[in-house]
């Protein structure tokens, strides 16, 4: 599994303070829409991180907000911000500097993207708990059967639920795949009554291994990632932001806009 603190202890010694101080000085472009980059600097930028680190997989996304750098994502990793000619990289949040405020460039554009995944997704591979009256919000939560967060938001859905928020799982099991974790989250969703079985499942309940070839746990693991989920609970509303870590009901009654019941 590759994770973010593995890449920063491997490649650390390559961000080097004379190489910082030269990207320091260049100035930030403007944001724009990633456009699309020519044959021969990808092939470029792809055959010099091979060349370092041949067991890891890239794709070149398009221009960096920053002169002469382009995106590259790493599979099961971190963004990385390429330098052309493939000799310089660096990882990590990119800030642009604004009047009053630094703006986190790739916050910004995965806002969008996570608004656009999840106004357009279907939600057949999903579990879903509705509100038995008007859908007046919807949450779409990363979860994992073994964090303890997650259950303790899994408590409140019949709350969130009657507050007119629909609640829409996706698989997120922390520990990767394939893990013990994997085997349970994936038997809920391959479950003839998936919405009780994940529910017992998160209340420590031992259900009984079965899962099925044709799961959607990989692809939403893959989805998580691409989307910037790092943990579990997260939270992605429809305007596409991104809440990390559990809150109770009625603080997500408030962001979405709801009043809560009683009050």
């Amino acid at each position: 599994m590759f994770t973010k603190s593995c890449f920063s202890g491997l490649f650390s010694r390559f961000i080097k303070a004379k190489f910082l101080t030269a990207w320091l000085a260049m100035a930030l472009v403007s944001v724009q829409a990633a456009g699309e980059v020519s044959e021969s600097v990808e092939k470029t930028i792809l055959d010099k991180l091979n060349s370092a680190r041949s067991d890891l997989g890239y794709q070149v996304i398009g221009d960096a907000p920053v002169a002469g750098f382009y995106e590259v994502q790493v599979e099961n990793g971190p963004i990385l911000y390429v330098s052309g000619d493939g000799n310089y990289f660096f990882d990590g949040s990119l800030y642009q500097v604004r009047p009053g405020q630094f703006i986190n460039i790739r916050d910004m554009q995965l806002n969008e993207e996570r608004r656009q995944v999840f106004a357009t997704r279907s939600t057949e591979d999903m579990i879903v708990f509705k509100p038995e009256g008007q859908t007046k919000a919807i949450m779409n939560v990363f979860t994992d059967v073994d964090c303890g967060y997650c259950r303790k938001l899994h408590d409140e859905v019949p709350q969130l639920n009657a507050m007119g928020i629909e609640v829409r799982y996706l698989a997120y099991p922390r520990a990767g795949i394939p893990s013990a974790s994997y085997d349970k989250i994936a038997t809920a969703w391959c479950a003839d009554n998936a919405t009780d079985t994940l529910t017992r499942t998160k209340n420590g309940e031992r259900v009984p291994t079965a899962v099925c070839s044709d799961n959607p746990v990989a692809e939403h693991f893959r989805l998580g990632r691409q989307m910037g989920v790092t943990g579990t609970p997260a939270i992605i509303l429809m305007d596409g932001t991104l809440i990390p870590g559990y809150q109770p009901a009625e603080d997500f009654a408030k962001i979405l806009g709801l009043s809560t019941p009683g009050i």
